[in-house]
């Protein structure tokens, strides 16, 4: 079947495609017809230009929607394909492909069905119904099933019908909300016309991205955005190019008018769409060979694809690849991949909008830090070598030149966490590192594997974590946390299920107190049980807790403080208790090593080996001035920071009562929010009644001056998208109280309006 042509195959399904009704393929050859033209004059490649070394074939990969594709293309709208098993068999093909596929939302499958055949995304093509809350119910059993975006159909509503005899059955995910007869007519559910406030509203009901399809015109591409569409798809390439002009970047524009060929895919793409949506070569491919032909399909799609842009020396889009250039397909997937995006686009919002108030960074604040005191650190700690008999060569030498790849302070540290925190562990357990998060980075290393092995977080969950894993092809596990924080039970279900499947549960990640980003502090019950479940599935514990010496009040035990069977690796971090600038943190690994000759060693030898290959050591002047610091404070890093937790804990609390004032609890009931009150820690959650996505991030920004981040950032696989997180830590408390007056009058409007 490989090495048929685009053509054997469109020459081989017409027979097939005759039992197909008209009415159904006319859109795609309308709109073929009318591009017609223009591609034959783009076709023409005029003479004397350059083809491109055909030993450098051009790459196809694209990022669209916050998510690469191996190919600009997306297969469908699938509405009932010819065969019974027409649908799932695309979905397969095109999962393989590294390719999205679109179904009609009146297919005779249910939503799951077809999710459990997928391996790639998955879009829902839905229309304008008469019945909102049948619109609203579909689109949340699309979400609910995995499906990654929308494409609504605008312009006159037409039920897309069957494309053979006998007709499919009946529309499978409408049956539990209709009777049967109002499933023999779908067309009688549809409104005739969409209209722009129906945009906004169905926006307004999915967390999901909305591309808005049969844009003819840049002002109606315009108003599509204005109406929350998160994409434009267009069946017109002459009208094209003044689309995307009109958009400006802001969304992504995809061509729908009936292109079939690889050279006719390169036109589009200089024209200026991201993508194009290919369904008459997916339906030959179907007709001939069922989903073997598909998959033969777009491997000749793509090959045509890369054969025209080496012809005619164009790269992704219609840019030429100069010689070194690099095309982002060719580095590692995780440099396209959102979480490493998120912060980079707060830093962009911050300096876009300087005089909003910003509740974003959870970094300490400024009014603790005085610059002298850096040089009384060092010089604490170069008296203290001195006291311990370094000669001034020795000093010398360790300021200087590379340190241990362990770390020159490990004693320092050691002493500090056996008075402070009743952590008694030897300094050799003990590994100095460029901040927590290089220490997330050695310990995934060491204890992941192979592709078998699993990481468990607790989400929602700090970013890096999520980054971290995702730099090291690490497969994460969410572990969905309470109120008040992950729960043993709901741990021990999740390291079930991954060894039912077969795979095995390596580590747990968990940030106890006061976490990063929802604020909450995990009981002391939760924590022995915690420990518990560990030791009985041979697990362990990633601990991170860089909150509990910024923190009011008394503090519950650290996990490995409470640790016999070393079962925690703790990571610590002196950036929220001495100065971030210092970029200083710290594993405790005190698991034993045993290696096949029967001798012993520590886990933290090992992370010293990954280091050494890394970092080579962490700054020696670094970790001068935070030793300089704990010696100050004879390693009571809790008294030192005494004032710096009472300040914090005000913030939090003046935070929580302006909320209170601006949102009291009558308002919030009818607008449906609500928050959390942590005890201490940097944040807090807000549950709004809208997306808090980046599109509303924007609208805060810009309309009402304040900024906060989207908690949908700290899910890993997916959720927090009506919730926004709040950092108390940097502001002042007129900036609080500013700042909460800001966002209540953003939350006010945002609820009463669908979608900017």
């Amino acid at each position: 079947m490989a090495g048929r042509s685009l053509d054997d195959y469109a020459s081989l399904a017409r027979e097939g495609l005759d039992a197909v009704p008209a009415e159904f393929l006319a859109p795609e050859e309308h709109g073929r017809e009318e591009n017609r033209e223009i591609l034959g004059r783009a076709l023409r490649r005029p003479a004397g230009e350059d083809p491109a070394d055909p030993a450098d074939p051009p790459g196809t990969a694209v990022k669209i929607l916050g998510h690469t594709w191996s190919a600009p293309l997306v297969l469908g709208p699938l509405a009932g394909l010819v065969r019974p098993e027409g649908e799932p068999a695309v979905i397969r093909a095109a999962g393989a492909a590294g390719l999205p596929a679109v179904v009609d939302a009146f297919t005779g499958h249910t939503f799951a069905e077809l999710a459990s055949a997928a391996e790639g995304p998955l879009w829902l093509r839905t229309h304008a119904f008469r019945d909102h809350g049948l619109a609203r119910r579909l689109l949340s059993r699309a979400a609910d099933a995995g499906f990654t975006a929308v494409v609504l159909s605008a312009g006159p509503q037409r039920h897309p019908g069957p494309t053979a005899d006998p007709a499919p059955a009946a529309p499978a995910n409408l049956a539990e909300d209709l009777p049967a007869a109002a499933l023999t007519d779908p067309a009688a559910l549809l409104d005739d016309t969409l209209d722009w406030p129906g945009v906004a509203q169905l926006r307004s009901v999915s967390p999901l991205p909305l591309l808005v399809a049969g844009v003819r015109t840049a002002q109606d591409a315009v108003r599509a955005l204005d109406a929350g569409a998160d994409g434009i798809v267009t069946e017109s390439l002459g009208a094209l190019p003044g689309i995307v002009a009109a958009v400006d970047g802001r969304c992504p524009v995809l061509l729908s008018g009936g292109v079939r060929r690889g050279d006719e895919i390169l036109v589009s793409l200089a024209h200026g769409a991201d993508a194009v949506l290919v369904d008459r070569p997916v339906l030959e491919g179907l007709v001939v060979a069922g989903g073997e032909g598909v998959t033969d399909v777009l491997r000749a799609l793509v090959g045509e694809l890369r054969t025209a842009r080496t012809g005619t020396g164009t790269g992704t889009g219609s840019a030429r690849r100069g010689p070194g250039d690099l095309h982002r397909s060719e580095l590692h997937s995780s440099v396209s991949d959102p979480v490493l995006d998120t912060m980079n686009f707060l830093n962009e919002v911050t300096q876009r909008y300087p005089d909003a108030i910003s509740f974003a960074p959870g970094r300490p604040y400024d009014g603790f830090f005085d610059t002298e005191e850096i040089i009384t650190h060092v010089r604490t700690y170069l008296a203290h070598l001195a006291e311990q008999g370094g000669s001034p060569q020795a000093i010398r030498t360790a300021m200087y030149q590379y340190g241990p790849t362990a770390g020159q302070i490990r004693e320092i540290i050691a002493d500090s966490l056996r008075d402070d925190e009743n952590i008694d562990v030897p300094p050799e357990s003990i590994v100095v590192t460029v901040g927590a998060q290089e220490a997330m980075l050695l310990v995934l290393r060491a204890l992941i594997t192979g592709p078998d092995d699993v990481l468990l977080v607790s989400s929602p969950c700090y970013v890096g974590i999520t980054g971290a894993a995702r730099l090291l092809d690490i497969e994460l596990t969410a572990v969905e946390a309470r109120e008040d924080g992950p729960a043993a039970a709901d741990l021990d279900a999740a390291i079930r299920r991954e060894k039912a499947q077969g795979r095995r549960p390596r580590a747990f990640y968990v940030v106890p107190d006061h976490s990063n980003p929802t604020g909450t502090t995990m009981s002391a019950r939760a924590r022995a049980e915690l420990l518990e479940t560990a030791a009985r599935h041979d697990i362990l514990i990633i601990e991170d807790s860089p909150y509990r010496m910024v923190s009011p009040g008394t503090r519950l035990p650290t996990l490995k403080s409470l640790d016999h069977a070393r079962r925690v690796v703790h990571l610590g971090s002196f950036s929220k208790t001495i100065f971030p600038g210092a970029r200083v943190g710290f594993a405790i690994a005190d698991q034993v090593v045993v290696d096949g000759e029967g001798g012993t060693g520590l886990l933290a030898d090992e992370l010293a080996k990954i280091k050494s290959m890394v970092t080579v050591n962490t700054s020696s002047l670094s970790q001068a001035a935070v030793a300089g610091a704990l010696l100050a404070a004879r390693g009571r890093i809790s008294e030192r920071n005494a004032e710096a937790a009472a300040y914090y804990g005000d913030a939090l609390r003046t935070t929580l009562r302006h909320l209170e004032l601006s949102l009291p609890q009558e308002r919030r009931t009818a607008l449906g929010v609500r928050w959390n009150e942590p005890t201490g820690g940097f944040f807090l959650t807000v549950h709004v009644p809208f997306p808090a996505d980046s599109e509303a991030l924007t609208r805060s920004a810009q309309e009402f001056g304040v900024i906060w981040t989207p908690m949908s950032y700290f899910y890993p696989q997916g959720g927090g998208d009506h919730t926004l997180r709040l950092s108390t830590s940097y502001l002042t408390p007129e900036e609080i109280k500013e700042g909460t007056a800001r966002l209540a009058r953003f939350i006010e409007a945002q609820s009463a309006t669908p979608r900017p």
